[in-house]
């Protein structure tokens, strides 16, 4: 008789917890708003360099599909950076970007929306570096009307 007195009370003050209603308090830093605010301003008032050109546009950075050419590759943070003043010494017009993918670091240029365009620069490169593969990844577009 104890074992379900004891039971059913403790059904009933699970019930009665159960049905408590709470009010949720949600604390927020304003600064959040204030970051996501200047964020869009920026993205928006973003200045583009046009790669092949060397000019500063004002505008919206357009990012789609496109080629890269890996020129370099290694596990030595100042070899890579080595390389890179090495390409910026004679192709200044084409973007360099060195990423990190543990162990190693890559080189990789240019923004190349076709697989074509990719490859003639390759050929060009093939004799000062002699390791170069095409991949394809997210590129910040270059502005049409400069190229024309």
């Amino acid at each position: 008789m104890k074992l379900l007195f004891a039971g059913i009370l403790s059904c009933l003050s699970f019930g009665l917890f159960a049905q408590s209603r709470g009010v949720v308090t949600v604390t927020k830093n304003p600064m959040i708003d204030s970051l996501i605010a200047r964020r869009i301003e920026l993205n928006s008032k973003a200045t583009v360099i046009v790669p092949y050109s060397g000019t500063v546009k004002p505008g919206v950075m357009v990012s789609q599909m496109g080629y890269r050419v890996q020129v370099f590759y290694g596990s030595d943070r100042r070899e890579v950076y080595a390389q890179q003043a090495k390409f910026n010494s004679l192709y200044p017009s084409l973007n360099t970007y060195i990423t990190y993918k543990e162990p190693n670091y890559y080189l990789r240029v240019g923004d190349f929306r076709t697989r074509l365009e990719a490859q003639r620069i390759m050929s060009e490169l093939r004799a000062v570096f002699p390791t170069l593969f095409i991949f394809r990844e997210k590129i910040n577009a270059p502005h049409l009307e400069e190229q024309l």
